[in-house]
């Protein structure tokens, strides 16, 4: 998706059109990747808990619920990084950072896509919405812990992962062992990929304080990570055999690690276009999980 240039320091009122732009580059729908890694984990577990044949009606609640709750995060996150996102590479481009758009404008729209979301999850079960209140908390907190601690990566992690105890709430009413076995993998992913993308940022990010497990792991990077890729695939087989699923879920785990592998490669000289490229094809792990699952339940 493109959009149209606007220029910086236009005094003249905007056209509803050039606004509306600048606030889907805010929320960053050109760019959808963020969408996909909070999607596939939510989509693990309702077809997990639908034992293969969840309410579709649930799983259309999930998919928007998704792409308005990613949109909200990437809204408040630019918000608490509107003072350094100027001074970051990839970043000073952004609507915030080139004044675009104003910080009010950006909780705003934070708030407006977080009520959205929220009628969405209305018309579930009282289980579901008690446990949307968390997500939010959470969505809101991630972009501030960057300036607390070195893992902020775990908050993410619980904010993308927290869909999965939602989804089991949303079909069967309650939440099993292994769902939340599943939770802890999808933090385990998110120190993975988000390790990743922090590489991109880690020289920017050491000269204005920014804290993150790139800087944190330092040169154990990418034992770190090929670590936790081990582990996410060892989780994921563990839930595998527990809920009784067969190949064809094998089949998708061992696409998973082969993608893992090919992540190592591209992130062995630790150069950020190549680290950028490897955060990028976690979607693929993600997908190939997904598609394992799918076809294991079909032919079952």
């Amino acid at each position: 998706m493109s959009f149209p240039e606007v220029k910086i320091g236009q005094t003249r009122p905007l056209a509803w059109r050039e606004r509306l732009y600048r606030y889907l580059v805010l929320v960053r729908l050109h760019r959808p990747i963020g969408i996909f890694l909070l999607m596939w984990p939510a989509l693990w577990a309702l077809w997990l808990a639908g034992e293969g044949r969840p309410p579709w009606f649930v799983v259309l609640i999930f998919v928007l619920g998704v792409v308005l709750m990613r949109s909200a995060g990437c809204a408040i996150n630019d918000f608490a990084d509107r003072k350094v996102d100027g001074q970051v590479a990839r970043t000073r481009q952004r609507p915030l950072a080139t004044g675009e758009v104003t910080p009010a404008e950006a909780v705003a729209v934070f708030l407006l896509l977080s009520l959205l979301a929220f009628g969405l999850v209305l018309q579930l079960n009282w289980q579901t919405v008690a446990l949307s209140v968390v997500a939010l908390l959470l969505t809101f907190i991630y972009p501030f812990m960057k300036r607390v601690t070195h893992i902020p990566q775990l908050f993410l992690g619980a904010a993308f992962g927290w869909a999965i105890p939602m989804a089991f709430t949303a079909v069967t009413g309650q939440v099993p062992g292994y769902a939340w076995v599943l939770f802890v993998a999808t933090l385990i992913w998110a120190l993975i990929y988000d390790t990743q993308y922090a590489m991109v940022d880690r020289e920017d990010d050491l000269k204005i304080g920014i804290k993150s497990t790139a800087i944190l792991f330092g040169r154990w990077d990418r034992l770190a990570i090929g670590l936790l890729q081990i582990l996410l695939i060892g989780l994921l087989l563990w839930i595998g055999s527990t809920v009784g699923r067969g190949m064809f879920f094998i089949g998708g785990l061992v696409a998973a690690a082969a993608l893992a592998v090919y992540q190592q490669v591209l992130i062995r000289e630790r150069e950020p276009a190549a680290c950028f490229r490897a955060f990028l094809n976690n979607n693929y792990v993600g997908m190939a999980i997904f598609i394992g699952l799918v076809l294991d339940y079909a032919w079952s």
